[in-house]
């Protein structure tokens, strides 16, 4: 009775706030505010005020996140809260009903203050998109770890949109079904020289290798996902035919290939690099070689490339989705020719939602392999993803190019 007493204030002071509400909200004594909309809503529930102190620190999704992640705030139905996130736009807290709120979540009279960001959470420094901090980037979210990833991903752990829309129906066939089309896009042919950029755990170089008789040299700047790759080629037989090798596509100057794959991997290039990573990859190819840039594109002119700060602090650091208009100039800047361009909008948020499915599966597991904090962001990331996909927020595309000349 005390405790609900305490919560009082605070119901009122968010009542006011937000006067009109898509949701419940329940306190950590018991008590709830009710939606003020019809029909059946989700319920956010305060395990903390110190809740509410992080998303008055950071208001919006950095705010959500990081009083998730630290499991002060929960939902009954993660999927249905995200629904109501993506459509709700709360109304300006005024600094009056700001302290207001503090007040009565009884913040003030905390001895640490306000409640500082997770340390989870990564802020990067030195020159965005050099090599060093690309590096770092890529540590931070393979950091989680192989078993974490296998999961949630198919046999293959192929790390990208499958491709559901030529028939397949499971994750295992659609994964199949993208490495075979863009094996097919390549053209590749017994022989020839394959470069795979950010090769991931080797799924598409032991592909093209065992299936197209190429030989393939697969480069990431992750070394746990390189020395598993390299086993799982040499448990396919393939260690004459493929090459893993820690490396940035940067250092490869003077190398030639016949066919360069690169997938899931130009979201994390950047504007500042994207002109200079088509030109190297374009240097890379023989005369009528083909380039196969397989990629997240974003789709709304009115917001900023990488502009989630959530996505860009707990998932991928730097990540910076491009337009596709910015990503086939690039390509144009480099001297190739873009033949083919395919979207999988649709195919990426079915990916996404079996990855959440198989990774709800296995969430004891996967607690105790990254701990509670990191299986939350992915819990939230994942979704997040999918409704990017679904909102027209994201785009997915594959654009095929090719470098004049050869026979």
């Amino acid at each position: 009775m005390y405790e609900r007493a305490l919560t009082s204030p605070l119901r009122r002071s968010l009542r006011r706030a937000l006067p009109e509400r898509p949701f419940n909200v329940r306190f950590w004594d018991g008590s709830e505010l009710q939606a003020t909309t019809p029909g059946e809503a989700p319920t956010f529930q305060l395990t903390s005020p110190a809740a509410i102190a992080q998303v008055l620190r950071a208001p919006g999704l950095l705010g959500l996140g990081r009083a998730y992640v630290e499991g002060t705030l929960d939902a009954d139905d993660l999927d249905a809260a995200f629904a109501v996130v993506d459509g709700f736009e709360p109304p300006p807290v005024a600094p009056t009903d700001r302290a207001r709120l503090l007040l009565a979540a009884g913040l003030a009279a905390l001895p640490a203050g306000l409640p500082q960001r997770p340390d989870l959470e990564l802020v990067l420094g030195g020159e965005r998109h050099s090599r060093e901090r690309d590096a770092a980037a890529v540590r931070y979210h393979y950091e989680v770890g192989n078993e974490f990833f296998a999961l949630f991903l198919d046999r293959s752990m192929t790390y990208s949109c499958a491709v559901y829309s030529r028939g397949a129906e499971t994750l295992e066939e659609a994964q199949e079904a993208k490495l075979d089309l863009i094996a097919g896009k390549l053209e590749l042919k017994p022989g020839q020289r394959v470069l795979d950029v950010g090769c991931g755990w080797g799924s598409f170089a032991i592909h093209a290798a065992s299936k197209y008789g190429v030989r393939v040299l697969g480069v990431t700047l992750a070394q746990a996902q390189a020395r598993l790759a390299r086993q799982r080629v040499a448990d396919a037989g393939l260690s004459d035919a493929v090459e893993i090798r820690v490396a940035d596509y940067r250092e490869l100057a003077g190398a030639s290939f016949d066919a360069i794959s690169s997938i899931g991997m130009v979201e994390h290039v950047g504007e500042s690099r994207i002109d200079e990573y088509a030109r190297i990859l374009g240097s890379l190819l023989v005369p009528g070689g083909l380039l196969l840039n397989h990629g997240i594109a974003a789709l709304r002119p009115e917001d900023s490339a990488g502009d989630d700060p959530f996505t860009n602090r707990y998932v991928f650091p730097d990540g910076e989705p491009l337009y596709l208009s910015r990503i086939t100039l690039a390509l144009e800047r480099a001297g190739l020719v873009n033949e083919h361009i395919e979207g999988f909008d649709t195919d990426y948020a079915l990916t996404l939602r079996e990855w959440a499915r198989r990774l709800d599966e296995h969430l004891d597991e996967a607690r105790r392999l990254a701990g509670d904090e990191r299986t939350r962001v992915w819990r939230l990331y994942l979704r997040a993803a999918q409704l990017g996909f679904e909102t027209g927020y994201t785009a997915v595309y594959q654009v095929r190019a090719r470098r004049p000349g050869g026979a």
